[in-house]
Order: C-alpha cells, then sequence, then structure tokens
C-alpha cells in the first residue's frame, strides 16, 4: 500500500482537481486549508508525504514545513509555488523540504516527487528495520556471552569456594583428610531450575548433573519438582534448610542436610541458587571421633595433680582443671586474681601478666588461699599461647602445690636458725661454766667450802642448761610435742602483758589487759606460748608506732573464754594489713617491715599455736588497724598439734 499524501492549499478548486490526481495514481489523500489545519490532521493521522502550498493564510507553507520538521523529522515535504522564487526554494530545501515544484504542476514532476518520496521513506524504514534487527542480534549475542561468562563465573565460585573450605579446614590439625571424609556437596542452580555448576565431590558422589533438572539430584523429587530445597528458595525469595536425601551416583540414599542461598540480579529477582549439602552420615561419625578426642584431653587435663588455668589478656580465666574448680570454684567470667589471690586488682609481680606482656615463660612461688580458707605454698609456671595470627591471644598458668615440701624445707630451716641461736647461748653457758669451775678450783686450793659449794652450783646448773638445750634440739628435729604443765592462765597471760607494757609505753602506745581472772588453769607449755603471745603484742605496737594517720594509739590484750576455748585477743588500731599481707604473714621469711623484719618471728608464734592445737583468726584492714585472736582448746586433743 501507498503512502498517505496530506495536500495543503487554501485554494479549493486546487485541491479537488490534485486530490484526483493523486488517487489516481493510488494514493490515499488528506487535505486542508492552511497551515495551522494541516498540523492538527497530521497529528490525527501521521501521513508519510506532505504536499504544501507555500503562499497561505493562517500559517504559510515554509512556517508549517519547519514546524514539521521540527517534530517530525522523518516526513518527506513537497513545496508548490505559483511563483518561482529561487530565494523560497533554497529557503524551503534548507528546512528540509524534499523537492520545490511550480504551478501549474505538471503531472510527470509530481510523480517523480511522490517517486523520490516513497523511495526516501522505504529507504529508511528498512535501515531502522536493519538497525532493529542489529540491535536484537547483538542483545541476543551479548545475552549469551552474558551467560557463558556467568556460568564460567560460577564454576569458578564453586571451585574457589572448594578450594577456600579446603584451605580453611586445612589449617587444622588432619584438616586436609577430615575435608575429603567430610562430604560438601556444592551446587549452583538457575531461576530455571538446572544445575549449571558443581564441585569435584559433587560430580564424584552424585555423577555428572550438570544441565539436569535441579530436583532430579533428591529421591522422592527425580520425577518432578514436588517443592524441593531449590524450587522453595526460587518462591519464597530467601534461603533453606532442611533434611533430604540425595540420589548417589549408584542410587543409594545420601541423608544430607540442605542449605540454600538465593542470589538476586539488579531487579531483586532470583538469578542463581548457591546449594551446600552436607552428610549426616559422615558429620555425626567426624564428631564422634572428635567428641571422644576431646573427652580423651579434657580427662587429662582433669587428672593432673596441679592447679591448671588458661587467662585471656584480660586476666579472665577462660578454661580451668577439676582440681582448680574445686578449691578455687568455678571461672565463670572471674579474673584469676579474684579466685586465687582474692584481690581486686592484679598481684604485684604477676608472671601472667608479663608472660602477656613479653611471650616470656615466667616462675613465680607464692601463697594462696582457697576458697574454704586454707592457705597453700604454690609454684605458678606460665607459657604463651598464640592465635592463628601470631600473637599472643591467651596464657596457660601451672600452680603447683608445694605446701608439704615448704612446710619440710621451713622445718629445717627452722632448725638450722635454732642451732645457731643456740649456739650463742652455749657459747654464753660455757663461759658461765668456765666461771664456775676456776670457782671449784679456787676452792679446792684454798679448801673453801663456800667458795667450792659456791662454784659447784654453777656448774651444775649450767651443766644441766646445756643438757636441756641438747636435748631440746633433738625434740625438735624429732618435730616433738609441746611440753604441757598446768598453767594458771590469768597468771600467764599477766606474765606476757608485763612483758610487752613497758616497750608499749616507752612509744607512746596506750597498753590495756582485760584478763578474766575466771578462766581457770589450762595445759600450756609456757616457754613456747609465751614469745609466741608477745611476739603478736611487739607487732601491734609496731604497727602503732608506724601509724602516722592517727594522734592517739591502744593495744588491748585480753584473755577470756570462747566455751570450751581459751581465746587470747591482742586488737590495735594501727596502720592494718591487706589481704596478701594477712594471707602471707605466717610464711618463713615473709616480714611486712622490709629490712626492719626477720620474717622469723610470726612464722615460730604460728608453729607454737598449731602445736598446742590452736588456730590464730586475723581481721585487719589498711588504715583500720588489726584484731587477732589466739584460739587454744582447755585441753590437747591428741589428734590436734602438728
Amino acid at each position: 500500500m501507498k503512502e498517505t499524501v496530506l495536500l495543503v492549499d487554501d485554494e479549493e478548486a486546487i485541491r479537488e482537481i490534485m486530490s484526483l490526481s493523486l488517487a489516481d495514481l493510488g494514493y490515499p489523500v488528506l487535505t486542508a486549508a492552511n497551515g495551522e489545519a494541516a498540523l492538527a490532521v497530521f497529528e490525527a493521522n501521521t501521513p508519510g508525504i506532505v504536499l504544501t502550498d507555500i503562499k497561505m493564510p493562517v500559517m504559510d507553507g515554509v512556517e508549517l514545513l519547519r514546524r514539521l520538521k521540527e517534530k517530525h523529522p522523518d516526513v518527506e515535504v513537497v513545496m508548490i509555488s505559483g511563483h518561482g522564487d529561487m530565494d523560497l526554494a533554497i529557503k524551503s530545501l534548507q528546512h528540509g523540504a524534499l523537492d520545490f515544484i511550480t504551478k501549474p504542476v505538471r503531472e510527470e514532476l509530481l510523480i517523480n516527487a511522490l517517486k523520490r518520496a516513497t523511495e526516501r521513506i522505504g529507504m529508511r524504514r528498512q535501515i531502522r528495520e536493519h538497525t532493529e534487527n542489529l540491535e536484537r542480534i547483538v542483545k541476543e549475542k551479548s545475552a549469551k556471552l552474558v551467560e557463558l561468562e556467568r556460568q564460567i563465573a560460577v564454576g569458578q565460585v564453586v571451585e574457589g569456594l572448594g578450594a577456600v573450605m579446603r584451605t580453611l579446614v586445612s589449617s587444622f590439625d588432619e584438616g586436609p583428610s577430615y575435608f575429603n571424609e567430610l562430604p560438601c556437596f556444592i551446587a549452583v542452580h538457575n531461576r530455571y531450575l538446572e544445575i549449571v555448576a558443581a564441585n569435584q565431590l559433587h560430580r564424584d558422589r552424585l555423577g555428572d548433573m550438570v544441565g539436569r533438572n535441579s530436583w532430579e539430584a533428591y529421591q522422592g523429587h527425580e520425577a518432578s519438582s514436588n517443592a524441593c530445597p531449590v524450587v522453595k528458595t526460587i518462591g519464597e525469595g530467601k534461603g533453606q534448610r532442611s533434611n533430604e536425601v540425595l540420589l548417589g551416583r549408584a542410587g543409594q540414599a545420601i541423608p544430607v542436610i540442605v542449605h540454600t542461598a538465593p542470589i538476586f540480579n539488579q531487579k531483586r529477582e532470583v538469578e542463581l541458587i548457591i546449594e551446600i549439602s552436607v552428610d549426616v552420615t559422615e558429620v555425626n561419625r567426624i564428631q564422634e571421633e572428635l567428641r571422644a578426642v576431646r573427652e580423651k584431653y579434657q580427662r587429662l587435663f582433669d587428672a593432673v595433680p596441679s592447679y591448671i588455668s588458661v587467662l585471656d589478656r584480660d586476666l579472665n580465666l577462660v578454661e580451668a582443671n577439676r582440681r582448680y574448680r574445686a578449691d578455687f570454684g568455678e571461672p565463670r567470667s572471674a579474673r584469676c586474681h579474684e579466685l586465687f589471690a582474692h584481690r581486686g586488682e592484679p598481684c604485684e609481680h604477676c608472671p601472667a601478666e608479663a608472660t602477656l606482656a613479653d611471650g616470656t615463660p615466667r616462675r613465680l612461688e607464692t601463697v594462696v588461699t582457697t576458697r574454704e580458707g586454707v592457705q597453700l605454698n604454690v609454684l605458678i609456671q606460665t607459657a604463651p599461647i598464640f592465635g592463628e595470627s601470631g600473637g599472643i591471644e591467651q596464657v596457660l598458668e601451672i600452680a603447683a602445690d608445694i605446701t608439704e615440701i615448704r612446710a619440710l624445707q621451713d622445718h629445717l630451716a627452722s632448725l638450722g636458725l635454732m642451732l645457731g641461736s643456740m649456739s650463742h647461748g652455749v657459747k654464753g653457758l660455757l663461759t658461765a661454766l668456765d666461771g664456775g669451775v676456776l670457782k671449784v678450783n679456787a676452792g679446792l686450793r684454798r679448801a673453801d667450802q663456800d667458795k667450792l659449794a659456791e662454784g659447784w652450783a654453777i656448774v651444775s646448773d649450767k651443766i644441766a642448761r646445756i643438757r636441756k638445750m641438747v636435748l631440746d634440739i633433738l625434740y625438735y628435729a624429732k618435730s616433738r610435742e609441746p611440753e604441757l604443765a598446768p598453767v594458771d592462765v590469768a597468771r600467764f597471760a599477766a606474765d606476757v602483758a608485763a612483758i610487752v607494757e613497758p616497750k608499749a609505753r616507752g612509744k607512746g602506745v596506750d597498753f590495756v589487759a582485760r584478763i578474766d581472772a575466771a578462766v581457770g588453769e589450762a595445759l600450756l607449755d609456757e616457754a613456747s606460748l609465751s614469745p609466741a603471745l608477745v611476739n603478736f603484742l611487739e607487732n601491734s605496737v609496731d604497727a602503732c608506732a608506724e601509724d602516722r594517720a592517727k594522734t592517739a594509739h591502744e593495744i588491748v590484750f585480753s584473755a577470756g573464754l570462747r566455751g570450751e576455748a581459751i581465746v587470747f585477743t591482742i586488737r590495735d588500731n594501727g596502720v592494718g594489713m591487706d589481704q596478701d599481707t594477712r594471707e602471707k604473714m605466717f610464711s618463713l621469711f615473709f616480714s611486712s617491715k622490709g629490712s626492719k623484719g626477720t620474717g622469723l618471728g610470726l612464722f615460730i608464734s604460728n608453729q607454737a599455736v598449731r602445736r598446742h592445737g590452736g588456730v590464730i583468726e586475723v581481721e585487719s584492714a589498711p588504715g583500720a588497724g588489726s584484731t587477732i585472736a589466739v584460739v587454744l582448746p582447755r585441753r590437747l586433743n591428741p589428734n590436734q598439734g602438728v
């Protein structure tokens, strides 16, 4: 069918004649009397060719040409003029007119102009069709290329995911063999429910499923999709987790846990689905092996006869063995110094802190207190635990109980100290013995019975004292029991007070003795217990003398009864002690006085009280003074004592 022609002329006769001619030539014809009317007809019908007169009222042909080409550049316009004006022709061609015909219009010129217009429209249409076809072909080829690249990329992702998992697993002991035994079937499906890629394990165990329908890998779904996990993922647009059964290469059933995850395109449509399936039977077997290994090492960990703990960088207890938990309590995010040393702050010279700082193992001997209040001598050793990045993440702390060893060492050390101190006493006794011998010799020479008797009395006394001293050493070496004898407790306490009171007064400390006369008698080793109480009292005097925060100080020494027990109490308002000092005050060679103390007095005092079957109760806080109560049984139990 030929193109529709819009004929525009203000003369009706010309419109009628030319319309008949155009119709005879086979062209559908539309007419308009001026440019404005022509625009309306054109917008309503969009003809391919416009024949327009130039000289017209309302809107001339040149303006119509310009307006048409502005909005519809593909329309072909032929200009008709009753004047052969060359300027108008040039102007019309400049605005895009196809041809310029003068009136009267010759039929052969009109036919040629229409033929040229039709050919140009046809050529333009063909070019457009070719262009559209080319775009379609390019788009199809591009889509195929993108799909091919996507499939290659998916394959690389699947293989890369498998490689990453192998790399991760290989970082553990026995990692590679576990990975080979741990079937992780990885497959990628497209939106058309086709498997587009699979890892090597998937191909080995299930066969080559690439290009097959997604549901064919599942038992019970091989005939239809029947809501397999991939179908559900596409339908709901979110990942799925379910227990399924896969079909192996030989048709065997493989129970698995399936996880799926959708991958969306730019339109938020599901483009691909990643499916990861894990063989449940193999997982259970490997988990059981891991559990058995874990239990084995846990039993070894708990069976070690030491206190073992693992601390993080903030000194929080991460793990502890059975013995640690039994004696110090469950970790429960507590810090080491809170359970081990009952302190709010880390211990001074903390070996764990030092190891975390420089990675060097440390050793420290100290005294700790269990949750039952039992003091233990321990030897602590630490070692760093490194993370995967090579940095120190935790520290292992092993504390060996050396209380019995330390007690034996303390006994031998105190025996050595006793021998050293007694040697001075023996030297003095020997000097006195020499004096007695001189008097005996003088009495014999002069036949002076009085001198002889006096000298012999000195000799006999000194020999007896030397004999007792030597026997005491032997008794102590054999951990002898105290030599108990009935003692008037009120008199004994008064004698102790009389020894210390002058020293207290001399240092400006008020000394108050409150002795209950109704205490009565008790079986005591007066020779060892008296120095022990004097030691406690002298320490109180020193604590008051060192306190500069108060203007007045007082020591109250009391003796009384607590049920069937005798209690000697020393209370002062001196400098007091922190918990660390309280726990270590009875250790051999420990002294809070620095170079002024020997670390022997309280150790010996504690030994004396324990040999009586007694206990020492200590209450103290820094700046609040101290209260020490020595509690002794009135009658010594044979099973008590040391």
